[in-house]
């Protein structure tokens, strides 16, 4: 073996260790380097740990914050430049770059009902939660259907015979589902049932009769823990209290009641647990005609007056009270949310709606299952505004923006500020406001924001003020 032989075996060995070392460390995740000194000295030998991921991207970092979702912006034709209906769509576009978009949902639309023509739209068909905004499609289906000088009854009826000053047969209560019955107005029925009709003694049954409208005691997709009902025929204040309120101004008024039996109180106890009847009783079970005997006595209420406190307050009781009014006038007995549903759907189809794309559950908004969309509640609102028998009741009942209702403490001091008359909404997670306003040059628009997902209400109504600040500018 001649020397060159073994020293290119030794080279060859000696760099397989220098490799075999090198892969080593790089395992271990430690590797070796020399650095100089600056005048090509070797420096003394370092050891420093290495990353797990050798190579990193390097990423700019963004001038403004990346969004999780796609810009918002109108999905209506650009108006030309130079108009004032241009400025008001950039303006609009600015306010939905907010960052609140990012994780929620929005449904925006408005319409110009001087043009005829769409102004803004963002997600206008969207399938989402109406909240008290369900009130214009109640209100606007019952004003079609009834008309504005319907009237809300509670009917007080005798059968059989007055001997004396006894009857001799039944008082008979039909209820109209009106929920602006006041005590004193029962006071009032009893002291003309004595003093006009010479009644100071019932010797038959006093008879509730709650047959208006469906057993079912609360709205469909209501909470749990919703703070409202049991819904009833026969109401005091919006409550489900008329029993205790008629007999005691039976009382006052010195009319004997028959007493009652067993069998009754055993009937009410049942009612707590269950669905109501279609007629209540102090005496005994009756199944008799809602009309049977003779009208003694009615209360009215006017469908204006139950509008005002529905719109402006957004009470919840009242707008259920119109929504079973509107179901009603199918002439169903026992009529309920089918019945008006079916009034709603027929209207919608009336403006050119598809009603199997929306979901109507209730008339107040405060079920889960209620699915509309801004379009849609602009269709409605559009409709209501060009049919002068609706318009001259719905308008004066909606809240104006800083003056009154649930908008009086929002847009005040701004241009906005008498000029928004709208409805606003709020459930859990959604907040909404639909209406109507006038611009600076006279145009009338109808508009429906609605916000779902939110965390925050407050943020959301800031918004829908900003939104119609600027239609108003």
């Amino acid at each position: 073996m001649t020397y060159k032989y073994v020293n290119n075996i030794y080279f060859r060995c000696l760099l397989l260790l220098v490799v075999a070392g090198a892969c080593v460390s790089q395992r271990t995740g430690r590797h070796y380097y020399q650095q100089t000194d600056g005048t090509g000295t070797t420096a003394a030998v370092q050891d420093v740990p290495t990353p797990v991921v050798v190579e990193t991207p390097v990423v700019e970092t963004p001038e403004e914050p990346v969004r999780s979702a796609r810009p918002l912006v109108s999905q209506v034709r650009r108006a030309a430049e130079g108009t004032w209906q241009a400025a008001k769509q950039r303006a609009l576009d600015s306010l939905c770059q907010s960052p609140i978009f990012e994780t929620t949902q929005l449904g925006l639309y408005v319409y110009d009902l001087t043009d005829g023509e769409p102004l803004y739209a963002v997600n206008a068909a969207w399938h989402l939660r109406p909240a008290s905004c369900q009130k214009l499609v109640t209100a606007i289906t019952a004003l079609h259907y009834l008309g504005g000088d319907y009237q809300l009854k509670t009917d007080f009826r005798i059968t059989g015979k007055i001997v004396g000053r006894t009857l001799q047969g039944d008082l008979r209560v039909v209820g109209g589902m009106d929920p602006l019955v006041t005590p004193d107005e029962l006071r009032q029925v009893a002291e003309n049932i004595r003093q006009q009709k010479g009644i100071d003694s019932i010797a038959g049954r006093i008879v509730y009769d709650l047959s208006m409208r469906e057993d079912t005691p609360l709205g469909w997709g209501w909470c749990w823990d919703d703070d409202y009902g049991p819904l009833s025929a026969l109401l005091v204040e919006g409550k489900d209290c008329f029993e205790q309120y008629w007999l005691q101004a039976m009382k006052e008024a010195g009319i004997k009641a028959p007493a009652p039996d067993p069998s009754a109180e055993e009937e009410g106890k049942k009612l707590q647990k269950g669905s109501l009847p279609v007629q209540r009783q102090v005496q005994g079970k009756a199944r008799t005609q809602v009309d049977a005997g003779v009208s003694v006595c009615t209360v009215h209420h006017s469908l204006d007056a139950l509008l005002w406190p529905m719109l402006k307050d957004s009470n919840n009781i009242f707008a259920e009270c119109l929504f079973y009014q509107t179901a009603a006038t199918t002439g169903t007995k026992g009529a309920g949310r089918k019945q008006a549903v079916q009034r709603t759907e027929e209207l919608m189809k009336r403006i050119g709606l598809d009603p199997a794309q929306y979901k109507v559950a209730d008339g107040s908004g405060l079920s889960l299952y209620n699915y509309v969309s801004a379009e849609m509640l602009v269709a409605m609102l559009g409709y209501a505004w060009r049919t002068d028998a609706i318009r001259e009741h719905l308008l004066p009942a909606l809240p104006i923006a800083g003056v009154d209702g649930t908008l009086q403490k929002r847009m005040a001091g701004t241009e906005a500020e008498s000029n928004v008359r709208a409805k606003t909404g709020s459930v859990t997670g959604v907040s909404s406001l639909s209406g109507y306003l006038t611009t600076a040059g006279g145009h009338v628009l109808a508009f429906s924001i609605i916000n779902q997902g939110i965390s925050s209400n407050a943020m959301a109504r800031t918004f829908q003020d900003k939104v119609c600040q600027e239609l108003c500018k």
